[in-house]
This record gives structure tokens, sequence and C-alpha cells, in this order.
């Protein structure tokens, strides 16, 4: 099911583009359909491999200078202890977190390998898809035992779904991650294009969103002394960069597909335990696909079944 929506969903996006090839410059499918998965494949590629890039860098820094920075939050975390009179570096708690680190881990392992099988299968049914694509068209028109204006319907919809969802989402966490970019210029926050990155994918995630960024900025500034930027940062990162997404959304989710955020909100946290990271948009498009089809449920029966196809045009 995660492969076919996700196959379904770069078909949308990438049909007009073979019959393009096929039609007016005269390329065989198989090279047509070839080129353009490999050009899809990249521009999903490139922005995980830079990811990879900048936080492999984080992640060898952090094991080469382990002590010193154990050291330091240690520190850091004493000066609340003693100021508040609690206690958080505990034998307990040490425990705790090393038993829920090595259960997660395997989890993050199987979500890996399900995520790459779901990738390798998506394009597997996608190559055939842009291939037979005018064939599958018209055997779907033939097959479905629905009146014409709901095929027609659906066509449409399904249509808008995907533009508004698989553009509309990325779209609007990059123009999160630019506003927030600003802000960390001018705060004068250390490599502001590596946390830019960060909050590009954050801003696709729901709940916690762009959070998972100018949070941990914010602490890093008070524990570096800097408390009016702190502060900054936090008032910076609720009241612009947490708000300026939802402005964005209603914007151009209606703009593209006249699609609600609450659609978003909930395909987001139902798609990501369902399709893992690409969860993100095929969430949406199966929330919204799943009122498509009590639309029609309710154009096909409310006038009684009557006006059913009854053969092709």
């Amino acid at each position: 099911m995660p492969s076919f929506l996700g196959a379904y969903t770069f078909y949308v996006l990438l049909r007009k583009w073979m019959f393009l090839l096929v039609d007016k410059y005269k390329w065989k499918k198989a090279l047509a359909a070839a080129m353009l998965m490999l050009i899809s494949f990249l521009v999903i590629l490139l922005p995980i491999l830079l990811l990879v890039n900048m936080m492999s860098s984080k992640v060898a820094f952090a094991i080469e200078h382990s002590n010193e920075i154990l050291t330091s939050i240690e520190k850091y975390v004493n000066q609340y202890e003693a100021r508040f009179k609690i206690e958080i570096i505990t034998d307990d708690n040490i425990r705790k977190i090393t038993t829920y680190t090595a259960e997660f881990l395997p989890k993050i392992l199987g979500a890996t390998f399900n995520t790459l099988f779901t990738i390798v299968m998506l394009y597997f049914i996608l190559y055939f898809m842009l291939v037979e694509g005018r064939k599958m068209e018209s055997k779907f028109y033939d097959w479905v035992p629905l009146k014409d204006e709901n095929v027609i319907t659906i066509r449409k919809e399904m249509n808008g779904m995907v533009f508004s969802n698989a553009v509309g989402i990325p779209l609007i966490a990059l123009f999160q991650g630019v506003v927030a970019l600003l802000g960390f210029i001018l705060l004068g926050v250390n490599e502001p294009m590596f946390w830019f990155v960060i909050v590009c994918i954050a801003a696709m995630l729901p709940v916690v969103g762009a959070a998972v960024a100018y949070v941990p900025l914010a602490l890093i500034f008070f524990a570096e002394g800097s408390p009016i930027k702190g502060v900054l940062m936090l008032v910076y990162g609720f009241g612009i960069i947490g708000t300026v997404d939802n402005i964005a959304r209603f914007w151009l989710q209606k703009k593209l597909g006249d699609v609600h955020p609450l659609i978003t909100a909930f395909g987001v946290i139902i798609g990501i335990p369902i399709f893992g990271f690409i969860g993100l948009i095929f969430g949406p498009i199966l929330i919204s696909f799943f009122l498509l089809m009590i639309k029609v449920y309710a154009s096909e029966f409310n006038d009684g079944g009557k006006g059913v196809r009854q053969s092709s045009p």
C-alpha cells in the first residue's frame, strides 16, 4: 500500500513530462521513464545526503570530544540541581536512559530498512505506471463502476491532493526554514545553514515542528551565558517561526488543492507510523482520498444508483 500510494503520487507529478517526452520529443517510453525516475530520485536524495553530511561532522566532533561535552553537561545540570534542590543525574535515570536507547535503536534500524524497501518497490511500480500510463488510465475508466462525473471528480481531486501535499508541504517547510534562517543570522547563531536544514525537515513534523531547532538553540545561548539572546530566540521561535507556517499553509494549501490544515496535521500523525518518513507526504493524501471516497459514495447512492456508466464511451 505505501509503495503503490507513493508510486501514484510520483506518477501524477511526472505524467505530464512523460507524455511530453514521448509525444513531442519522440523518446522511447523506457528511456523517458528511466530519466524521470532518476531525476526524481536525485531530488529526494540530495537533501538527505546534505543532511547526513552535515550531521556526520557533528557526530564525529561529539565522539572526539565526548568527555568534554559530558563534563560540561554535568556541570550545567549540577547548577540547576543545587539551585532548585533536585536530583537529575542519578543512577536510576542513567539506567532508564540506557534501557530506552537500547530499545529505540533497533526500531530506528527497522524503520530505515522498511523505508528503503518501500522506496525500491515504489520505483519498481512507478516504472510500469509511467510506461503504461495511458493504458492504465483507460482501463481504470472502463473498469470502475461509477458515474462518468464521479470518475472525472476522482481524477481531478486526486491530482489536486497530490500537488497540494507533495508540493505544498515541502514548500511550506522551506518557507519556514528561510524565515528561521533570517533570525539565526540576526542573532549570530553558529552554523546557521545547518540549523536551517534542521528547521526545513522538522517543520514537516506534527506537534513539535521547528521547535526541534529553536528550543535547543535557546538553551545553547543560556548555557553560553547569553540569556538575552536565549529569550529573543524563544520569542522569535514561538512568535514568528512557529506561526508563519500556519499562515503559509492556509494560503498555499488552499491555493493548490483546497486542503484543510487539519487534514494535513492528522495525515502526518497517521502517515508517519504507517509509512515512515515518507508518511509526511502520503499520510495527508491518504486522509484526503478517504474523504473523497465518502463524497463519491454519497454521490453514487443519493440518487438510488441511477446514472452508473454501463460501458465506456
